[in-house]
């Protein structure tokens, strides 16, 4: 199911409530989350191919002083670093923007009003790691790190150098950076912890019926309101199957509503107890009773019993002995880490104004030993400098671009923006109007972001962007029909499946045309499919709408007949295969009566995309010289013999003389 998942201060050995302290507690995440996720996502492209995605870069541990003396074959906590940090140019442009610079001392200011809080906090956590090694005279060697280098390739079934080039490529770090600020740490850990990681008899065999054991396919309808799911649940006894009908109806879990209920397969010992007993108690066809989980009232339909996988224990228990202590490493680290907190001197100088002036340069200080703001800095700008530059980059390109239109963004631009957007999100108060005090609260809490920040990155380019564009929407009488057949209209329930070349969707298609069953085609759609959602829910997707945006599916879609079967239809480097199962009723209302809201919707809609595609244009016509990335983008310009405009994306050099 879906769930909705201070200022810094002073703080002392006898501070134990400092909400700088909580707050590193827990945030823990900055180091075993970094290895969480570039293990996620290269679980992710090894297993599934390349796809679309866009992720943050995750949190690292800060950089080892390499100042210190290295110790034969087994360097120090504070010697931890194997190879020097590469890689940004030396000289001070970081960027030139149709001639104009973008300097490395803004460059690093903005990175550090960006980021500049967390980044100290994964220093000063560093800091507290090398310090407790040091106290229990724990040391990580070359060796040491290079075999988890090793264990962690030959976990993906890859080389060493083809892991550290897909780590560049994927997560944006080097080879010495994953050593130090990944590898280091999670051993340094792992040291630290070591006798409670230890794996019990009950722990393994939970973790093998979770990975390898039975499992329940199922429906699913979620509400909040205790008398709807009684009422829900008289129908679904009476006639179970309405079960998809009024979970798109009615269900409260978005992801599974749109799809009839359907989940992913329930296993054992990964959710609610309650609904995994419920789930693995009834048989096929089955409704379950109400189910009170967390703040919700849970109704179950049994699909199908799942067998369990027929792969023995012993060939397992190493991998799982290996996902129970990873599990452990993040709980005992939690723990690690208040005692360490408990008994550190730790002073937060970076947002305390008095301290600034006592102690210039510095922004922390960990038991006596001093972070300073030419540290902060130069971390914050390897971790996050090249995406700081594109922001920077990208800002610089539309206040040019309002600078030739002879226009502003004022500060009634500003708000304007922020009520609209309030209003779009639903944050209104009791006459309709923009809360903007509940939709700032809301939203910095959410991005964890300064308002001032949030002004300059989100609101600010949407101002800029819609002064550019606005102009020039409008809406006519084609749109508003279009944006009724969607909304409104008939839609074409399908099954479909995802193929990753030809061949295999040819081969697929083949069988479905063979044996033409919606049974048989979710028995192909599981084994095959290669997008995860119509992989696990049998070929289930959303019904097709019309005018949804992607026309050439919903022109194959509308012309299916029900249980009949498409060709091979090439989406970009996939191939789909549907089977239609009928379509739904067209929703009974004039379109008189909704023609203002769809104008408003459709506006918005037209004008969201005529500022991405002057972004776009904008970009185009731009040169950019980025020195950090080693990038350069001229403009496209027709040469002399007339051939086609040209786009250059190569390295380039600093400008001669720059330093």
């Amino acid at each position: 199911m879906s769930r909705t998942e201070a200022p810094l201060e002073v703080t002392t050995r006898s501070d134990r409530r400092s909400p700088w302290k909580r707050h590193w507690i827990r945030s823990l995440g900055w180091l075993l989350g970094a290895a969480a996720v570039i293990v996620a996502s290269m679980l992710v492209r090894v297993g599934q191919g390349d796809r679309s995605a866009v992720a943050a870069r995750p949190r690292l541990a800060a950089r080892v002083p390499a100042n210190q003396k290295q110790a034969k074959n087994a360097p120090t906590a504070r010697q931890a670093s194997p190879l020097p940090r590469v890689g940004h140019p030396q000289h001070d442009i970081m960027a030139l923007v149709n001639g104009r610079d973008i300097n490395r001392r803004d460059l690093i200011d903005a990175c550090v009003r960006r980021h500049g809080e967390d980044v100290l906090e994964s220093l000063v956590n560093k800091r507290l790691i090398m310090n407790h090694c040091e106290k229990r005279g724990i040391t990580i060697s070359r060796e040491e790190i290079n075999a988890e280098v090793d264990r962690m390739a030959s976990r993906f079934k890859l080389g060493r150098e083809q892991w550290l080039e897909m780590l560049e490529k994927e997560r944006g770090l080097s080879a010495e950076e994953y050593a130090r600020d990944v590898v280091w740490p999670t051993l340094a850990l792992r040291k630290l912890a070591d006798n409670q990681l230890e794996v019990t008899d009950e722990e393994l065999q939970k973790q093998y019926e979770s990975q390898f054991g039975p499992m329940v396919r199922a429906r699913l309808i979620a509400v909040s309101d205790e008398k709807l799911a009684q009422q829900l649940h008289r129908q679904l006894v009476d006639d179970p199957s309405q079960f998809a009908r009024l979970a798109m109806d009615h269900s409260q879990d978005v992801n599974s509503a749109s799809v009839g209920g359907l989940i992913q397969p329930i296993r054992r010992h990964v959710g609610s107890p309650e609904i995994e007993r419920a789930a693995f108690s009834m048989h096929s066809g089955e409704i379950s009773a109400i189910i009170h989980a967390g703040n919700q009232y849970v109704i179950l339909k049994c699909e199908a019993a799942i067998e369990p996988r027929p792969v023995p224990l012993a060939q397992v228990r190493a991998k799982i002995v290996e996902t129970i202590k990873e599990q452990k490493l993040h709980q005992v680290a939690h723990s690690l880490f208040g005692k360490l907190q408990e008994t550190a001197t730790i002073q937060n100088v970076y947002n305390d104004p008095r301290l600034r002036e006592t102690m210039p340069g510095v922004v922390a200080m960990v038991n006596g030993d001093r972070i300073t703001m030419r540290e902060l800095g130069q971390e914050c700008m390897l971790r996050h400098g090249q995406e700081v530059l594109e922001v920077e980059i990208s800002q610089l390109l539309l206040q040019q671009a309002l600078d030739a239109s002879g226009q502003t963004v004022t500060e009634a631009d500003l708000e304007a923006e922020v009520r609209h957007a309030a209003e779009l999100a639903g944050v209104v108060d009791r006459q309709g109007h923009a809360d903007l005090e509940q939709w700032f609260k809301t939203v910095l809490e959410e991005q964890q972001v300064s308002r001032q920040q949030y002004l300059r990155d989100s609101v600010w380019p949407s101002a800029a962007l819609k002064k550019l564009t606005a102009s020039s929407i409008t809406v006519d009488d084609a749109d508003i029909n279009k944006g009724f057949a969607a909304n409104y209209g008939q839609r074409v329930r399908c099954l479909a499946i995802v193929l990753g070349n030809m061949r295999r969707a040819q081969e697929v298609w083949n069988k479905a045309r063979q044996n033409p069953t919606s049974e048989y085609f979710g028995d192909l759609a599981e084994q095959y499919s290669i997008e995860p959602t119509s992989k696990s829910l049998r070929g289930e997707v959303p019904p097709i709408q019309r005018y949804g945006g992607q026309k050439q599916l919903e022109e194959v879609a509308f012309r299916l007949q029900p249980g009949q079967l498409s060709g091979i239809i090439q989406m970009g480097d996939k191939y789909v295969i549907l089977r239609s199962e009928g379509r739904t009723e067209r929703i009974d209302i004039d379109q008189d009566e909704v023609r203002e809201i769809l104008a408003k919707d459709i506006y918005e809609k037209k004008l969201r995309m005529a500022m991405s595609e002057k972004f776009e244009s904008i970009r185009e016509g731009a040169r950019v010289d980025n020195y950090l990335a080693g990038t350069s983008h001229a403009p496209p310009a027709s040469s002399s013999n007339g051939q086609a405009q040209m786009r250059r994306d190569t390295a380039v050099k600093p400008t001669a003389g720059t330093r």
